[in-house]
């Protein structure tokens, strides 16, 4: 007996990551995340699971990130009680987004409702509630440590290098072995450490997400960092870097770090305005053995490299309002990354309009997302529902991009090369998918597929 597998999410789309496998009678999905995109395109996807919660016997979590994890509490809202398999530093950070997800739906239902006249009230997708009984069905499965899962199944985890506590998996079913590539992480990124290579699989489930681009070297993001807010604050402008608040803060805060220990960039007030960000960066000083070296000499030396003394860690939202009413250059860094949702939305609506003013986006912005509007240089865009003139410059950081570009997911997968019988390629837009697809074939000659949503094959 083999495995059935099945692309429910992620399957045309980079976001919504949901596997299914079947074996042995039992069912297992592979991440159970949310979909992002056009609002009430994203609102019906993410409402409605394809499968009964209750028919699942595992959860196999390959890292935090919210189009990965964020469905969990809807699978148990709908009556899911089984084990959630993933590494510890993941389930410290989903105990932080899990909770601000909630808090996120239930402020989103009660605006809605309070200013929209409707015949049904609007409720959350999940509630605050929901999140608190997800927390206890984690189980921590480090890096290297075989777990069962059930089905006849064995889990075993990779460092993917993408966020802390990110990893790549090889399911093993008897001589059978699934490998899934979560999201790759790029060589060279601060603070963590480098994707590892995985083992030889027979199958492999790969993301594709800059399928056919090449990112610029990665040590070139510090001077690209230093020259803009060298021009926005000769400019007398504002720094608005919206930036996910799992690893690019991060990232961000300590590249400010070295650029000001250089004195490369004049010490203007820093702040990192999210309470998500806040409580995440905390996960990370609580797992130093997820760092590279660089990150970890810092540590040698007493040095934290998450809070120097001229950043300044806003939680209160009163304090977050405040920051509009301060006069002169400034950095502020808000999630979300790609503009969606949190406290980012209101510092872009009161300084896009200024031609002094800088907007640094720093990661992936999906399709129909304010951020991608903002990237291909729209004029005018909706925020909060009211058009928002865009006169700021608007620039791209793609140099710490979280996701490996295709020459680096080709050079990943090559040790599996040898045994590989076949790649099925999600986590990507079309087009995307489609080009590695192209590069796997005439690099390596393996037979690659881009699975339709619901689509289901016989391993």
């Amino acid at each position: 007996m083999g495995i059935k597998l099945t692309f429910h999410g992620a399957a045309g789309t980079v976001t919504g990551s949901l596997h299914e496998l079947q074996s042995n009678g039992e069912r297992i999905i592979v991440d159970c995340g949310m979909y992002q995109g056009r609002r009430k395109e994203a609102e019906r996807r993410n409402r409605v699971l394809p499968f009964p919660a209750r028919s699942i016997n595992s959860v196999v979590l390959t890292h935090a990130h919210i189009d990965h994890s964020g469905r969990l509490p809807l699978l148990v809202k709908q009556g899911y009680h089984g084990p959630i398999y993933t590494t510890p530093a993941t389930i410290d950070l989903c105990e932080s987004m899990l909770r601000d997800t909630a808090h996120i739906l239930e402020s989103d239902a009660k605006f809605v409702n309070k200013h929209h006249s409707q015949d049904e009230p609007v409720e959350p997708l999940f509630s605050m509630e929901d999140a608190e009984a997800t927390m206890p069905l984690f189980h921590a499965v480090p890096y290297h440590k075989r777990r069962d899962i059930g089905g006849g199944i064995t889990m075993e985890s990779r460092d993917a290098g993408h966020i802390l506590g990110s990893s790549s998996i090889l399911l093993t079913k008897g001589d059978l072995r699934l490998a899934f590539s979560g999201d790759v992480g790029r060589p060279g990124l601060p603070i963590i450490r480098d994707p590892e290579h995985m083992p030889e699989a027979d199958y492999l489930i790969m993301e594709s997400t800059y399928g056919g681009q090449t990112h610029p070297p990665e040590g070139e993001a510090i001077g690209r960092l230093e020259q803009v807010v060298k021009e926005t604050i000769g400019r007398g402008g504002r720094l608005i870097i919206p930036a996910f608040a799992v690893g690019r803060t991060q990232q961000i805060v300590l590249l400010l770090h070295q650029l000001i220990d250089q004195q490369r960039i004049p010490a203007v007030p820093m702040f990192v305005d999210s309470p998500l960000a806040v409580n995440v960066t905390e996960a990370f000083r609580a797992h130093p053995e997820c760092y590279d070296e660089e990150t970890r000499g810092y540590l040698t030396n007493g040095e934290d490299p998450f809070g120097f003394k001229r950043l300044i860690y806003i939680k209160d939202a009163e304090q977050s309002k405040k920051l509009n009413d301060l006069k002169g250059p400034m950095i502020i860094i808000s999630p979300s990354g790609m503009c969606e949702a949190g406290r980012v939305l209101h510092h872009l609506r009161h300084n896009a309009g200024d031609p002094k003013n800088t907007i640094l986006l720093a990661g992936y912005q999906a399709e129909n997302t304010l951020g991608r509007k903002l990237e291909e240089g729209y004029k005018t865009v909706k925020i909060f529902g009211i058009p928002t003139e865009v006169r700021a410059k608007v620039k791209c950081l793609d140099e710490l991009s979280g996701h490996a570009d295709s020459h680096e997911l080709l050079n990943w997968m090559e040790p599996m090369t040898r045994t590989l019988k076949r790649v099925f390629l999600v986590h990507g837009e079309p087009e995307r998918s489609q080009m590695l697809k192209v590069q796997i074939q005439e690099r390596y000659g393996i037979d690659t597929v881009v699975p339709e949503p619901g689509e289901m094959y016989e391993l």
